[in-house]
């Protein structure tokens, strides 16, 4: 199974995901925002991000861009869990160098089913 780390400023969503992805089978971490994020990721690596958009210090957006500066991070899949459904945020989320892009509120079954899709 995959490892994962979920970021949202939410703490009901990341128990939501935490625990959807925990009993698919996967070892799965969680961070506050991007900043937390980052940091989780210098030390330890993961198959796959899961990221909201819209948090305080550092957005999903910027999280993106900055994953996909770092060597470690450049070629992993990024999943965008966000209540972003414009075609203009869903745009740059991709020109940054999302992989994928689920709405808020979401399916448990339907966040299992594109993991196998986005990893490979």
């Amino acid at each position: 199974m995959a490892k994962i780390l979920i970021v949202d400023d939410s703490v009901t969503m990341r128990q939501m995901v935490v625990f959807t992805l925990e009993k698919a089978g996967h070892e799965v971490r969680s961070a506050v925002d991007g900043e937390a994020a980052l940091d989780a990721c210098k030390t330890e690596p993961f198959d796959l991000i899961i990221t909201d958009m819209n948090m305080p210090n550092m957005s999903g957006l910027d999280l993106i861009k900055a994953l996909r500066a770092q060597p470690s991070t450049q070629a992993k899949p990024i999943l965008v869990l966000t209540t972003e459904a414009g075609s203009d945020m869903k745009a740059a989320g991709r020109a940054a160098g999302a992989t994928g892009w689920i709405v808020k509120p979401f399916n448990p079954q339907a966040l299992i089913d594109v993991l196998p899709r986005v990893l490979g």
